[in-house]
């Protein structure tokens, strides 16, 4: 049976690209060779969420307290933890099923491999392979955890997130080898569950991505705590022959310790599927590990697209999805069913969020990339201490941090760590997308008290403006 479009992969760059290709009225068939929402909705995004969400609960109940309210013997049930993280990505992966149907998507079970322009041979489970033929093809294949030599995964005592999120006992100690997104919200999750966390990270500071006022402010934050934090430090090699793990730290210093430890969590990120599934045999062109595309998200061969982890940008689930999106919109405007082409990627303009407690989320430049890229600058920051909305939720350790142009009061950059950022950062990303200056941050009334007028207040402290700091 002929497709128009198929699609390699249903994580969260896949089925949105097949559904919206579906929209514009194409004939679209999925390829997924395990769980339909890839790893974003299976072991990612969606389960650490709800993991952390737990975490969360059990820290309020434990600081009960502090509100007022009176708790009785707040315990916590490790296994029962785990399984509604897992119930929870079940009923999201049936949730994509669900979208197929409703989208008329055939859905192919299988390890997907392209054979040549426009066909695809599939092999399921059993072994039994079929081809699939397709006008357009999107690769969607993802990424996985990376592996560092002298940390090999043995799914026991060195693991992978995902091996994180289904431990069958908690241990009571670890190791989190890597502090970006991912280490840092296991460090969370396994520290607030009672578990011996150390972080330990090769540059000089933990969530190095970030605006360097975020990274000292969440150490700070982790090491009261009680999350140990080794930065300039790289694990040189493990030993797993006893009863748990015996890790060789090199120190900033070149001095060498050993840490000792139940489990080792290696998140040092992760690498692109894009093995075995036919890049070379079709001339498709890759560059360290990644799939090469134009703006449009096609690769060097006409009608084959690559979206998400498998491509240069930002490896984020709402990259991957919008990628997928501006792909099968790509293709029905070359089959003359969609009359624009579609905007491309603005890949300065992309939030990141990290859900640990406090959260972090962040867009646009750092206030040292603003400055490396020439701008003069106006910094505001606007802390959480003096948020009334803040304090009367009992959550006033972090700010916001804004970068403007002091020239036009263009918005550059926003940066905030605190309860609750990961919802507020939009407004500054679509600020960012209308060119927003200042005076239309201030001059838009921000609702009080909340912790979102925050934004506006640090606006305000750029300008010498503030009033309530």
């Amino acid at each position: 049976m002929a497709y128009d479009v198929i699609v390699l992969g249903s994580g969260p760059g896949g089925y949105p690209a097949a559904i919206r290709a579906s929209q514009l009225g194409l004939k679209v068939a999925i390829i997924e060779k395990e769980s339909l929402g890839g790893v974003c909705l299976n072991w990612g995004c969606i389960p650490t969420k709800a993991l952390l969400k737990s975490a969360q609960v059990y820290d309020y109940l434990k600081h009960a307290g502090q509100y007022g309210l009176q708790t009785q013997g707040v315990a916590h049930d490790f296994g029962a933890v785990i399984k509604r993280s897992r119930g929870v990505a079940d009923k999201m992966s049936k949730g994509v099923q669900f979208l197929m149907k409703k989208n008329k998507i055939d859905v192919i079970m299988g390890y997907g491999r392209i054979q040549s322009k426009g066909k695809v041979s599939v092999t399921a489970a059993d072994g039994k392979q079929q081809i699939v033929e397709a006008k357009y093809i999107i690769i969607a294949t993802g990424g996985r955890s990376r592996e560092l030599p002298s940390l090999k995964q043995d799914g026991s005592k060195v693991i992978g997130y995902r091996d994180a999120m289904s431990l069958p006992t908690q241990p009571s100690s670890m190791i989190i080898v890597g502090s970006g997104a991912i280490g840092i919200e296991f460090a969370y999750f396994y520290h607030s569950m009672g578990t011996k966390v150390t972080v330990v990270e090769f540059l000089p500071r933990i969530v190095p991505v970030e605006d360097e006022d975020i990274s000292k402010e969440l150490e700070k934050n982790y090491k009261k705590q009680g999350i140990d934090i080794m930065t300039q430090s790289t694990v040189e090699s493990v030993d797993t022959s006893g009863t748990g793990v015996k890790a060789k730290v090199k120190k900033a210093d070149g001095s060498i310790i050993t840490l000792e430890a139940d489990i080792v969590l290696s998140a040092v990120g992760v690498v692109a599927n894009i093995e075995n599934i036919g890049l070379e045999e079709n001339g498709i062109k890759t560059e360290k590990g990644k799939i090469l595309v134009d703006p449009y998200q096609q690769t060097g061969v006409a009608g084959i697209y690559a979206i998400g982890d498998c491509t240069p940008g930002q490896a984020l689930a709402h990259v991957a999805a919008k990628e997928g999106i501006n792909a099968a919109e790509h293709i029905a405007y070359l089959e003359k069913k969609h009359h624009h082409i579609p905007q491309p990627l603005d890949y300065n303009n992309i939030p990141g969020c990290t859900y640990c407690t406090p959260e972090i989320a962040s867009v646009g430049y750092t206030e040292k990339a603003a400055k490396e890229a020439g701008y003069e600058v106006k910094v505001g920051k606007f802390p959480f201490m003096a948020s009334g909305k803040a304090s009367a939720a009992g959550a006033t350790e972090g700010f916001v941090k804004v970068i403007y142009d002091a020239r036009y009061g263009e918005l550059l950059g926003c940066h905030m760590i605190g309860m609750n950022v990961t919802e507020m950062i939009a407004e500054a990303v679509v600020a960012r997308k209308l060119e927003t200056t200042a005076t239309e941050i201030l001059n838009a009334v921000h609702p009080h008290p909340t912790m979102s007028e925050a934004f506006k207040e640090a606006t305000a402290a750029a300008y010498g403006e503030a009033i309530d700091i």
